[in-house]
């Protein structure tokens, strides 16, 4: 039986979710743009409605939520402030990662101060000549009695910047490709880390940049599930932050169409609302539907991962079309609402910045249409044999 609604208790998550967007985020979504800020502040403020830790078990400070819900987050935050929706995406993929492979320790200190957003935690994967192909990095690290040493650089890395501790990829036995890549917990406090931001057009509140490893020394227990089986480790865990990236560009570009709507409605042109020519109303139809069409599939995609089945494919495709329909319902948004939209005093030109970021992260639309095509085509007719992000 087909059954689209959400629980009870998940629709009174998202009104509060809502309310707490449109109430205390919106309002400041431009500010920490402008002024360059982290507002860690908010991470905590997430960390209290339990946004921050709805991946974690609750026996160690999470909440225990299922995808769905995750997935509730991901759209609601992402209308109020696009960038803090990284508190969910980040945040539910690392905890995936800690709670399934990460020693008990490493779990009591880690977990609870995630869950509650007082530290921000980043995944270290892309290189500057190893994006797609996340088998090529060239980042090692060896082994020394108790430690493990670390070398490399790391590249695009969200939190660069304000990240308390990365999860970092690198190869410990680089003869044997992807098959030979650990993971490991690194504090941004330990001698041999250094982190360099750039100078981004969009998501400057994530703080992203390029991390540098100089004989970085580790404890051996920092080393997360089992040496070698990093790759195999992360890898499930695109699946979700995928889906979890369709939502926030889809909240984003909601809130636009929203707001937009409002806009035409009122506006006059010729002594007639705006909204009585087909050529404002029809662009506002086509992109609601399409959004549509991304956030149910997402959501779909979603219930497969509850369900424990496999959902590669709706990930890839919410990956690929989400971003891409949201950047150009935004931009027809920034066009209906006319030249004072295109100034700082409106947030469209914000939201326009950031979500074309996520065009690129968590997989290129290219990458997406290669998973795709193995699944509907078949393994054996890939371009190639390389594995892929």
């Amino acid at each position: 039986m087909l059954n689209f609604e959400f629980t009870e208790e998940q629709e009174q998550f998202r009104k509060i979710l809502r309310d707490f967007a449109k109430e205390e985020l919106l309002p400041h979504y431009t500010k920490w743009d402008r002024e360059g800020i982290t507002p860690r502040h908010l991470w905590k403020k997430l960390g209290d409605l339990g946004v921050t830790g709805l991946r974690i078990p609750e026996q160690y400070g999470g909440v225990g939520a299922d995808c769905l819900t995750t997935g509730i987050a991901a759209e609601e935050i992402g209308r109020g402030d696009f960038n803090l929706t990284y508190s969910v995406m980040l945040n539910a993929l690392i905890g995936e990662i800690l709670t399934q492979h990460a020693s008990e320790e490493m779990k009591n200190e880690w977990l609870p101060q995630i869950a509650s957003g007082e530290k921000i935690v980043g995944i270290a994967i892309t290189e500057p000549a190893a994006g797609t192909d996340a088998g090529g990095i060239t980042s090692t690290a060896r082994r020394e009695d108790n430690e493990y040493v670390l070398n490399g650089e790391k590249s695009g890395i969200s939190v660069a910047t304000c990240g308390d501790a990365f999860i970092v990829f690198a190869k410990t036995n680089p003869s044997l490709g992807n098959k030979g890549i650990s993971a490991f917990l690194v504090p941004s406090t330990v001698n041999g880390f250094e982190a360099k931001g750039y100078e981004d057009m969009g998501n400057i509140p994530i703080g992203r940049g390029s991390i540098y490893m100089h004989e970085l020394r580790i404890p051996a227990a920092n080393l997360i599930g089992q040496e070698n089986q990093g790759f195999s480790q992360v890898m499930n865990g695109f699946d979700l932050s995928r889906l979890l990236i369709g939502l926030q560009c889809v909240g984003a570009a909601m809130q636009s169409i929203d707001e937009t709507i409002e806009h035409v409605k009122i506006r006059q042109s010729f002594g007639r609302p705006l909204a009585t020519y087909q050529a404002v109303s029809f662009p506002i139809v086509t992109h609601h539907t399409q959004l549509e069409l991304i956030k149910w599939q997402a959501y779909r995609g979603l219930w497969l991962r509850d369900q424990g089945r496999k959902h590669s494919k709706e990930a890839s495709s919410v990956k690929w079309l989400g971003p891409k329909y949201s950047v150009e319902a935004i931009h027809e948004c920034l066009l209906l609402n006319g030249h004072y939209a295109y100034t700082k005093e409106m947030p469209l030109e914000q939201r326009l910045r950031d979500v074309i970021g996520l065009e690129i992260g968590d997989g290129t639309a290219q990458a997406n249409q290669m998973v795709i095509a193995k699944e509907i085509i078949g393994r054996e007719f890939r371009t190639h044999q390389t594995q892929t992000v």
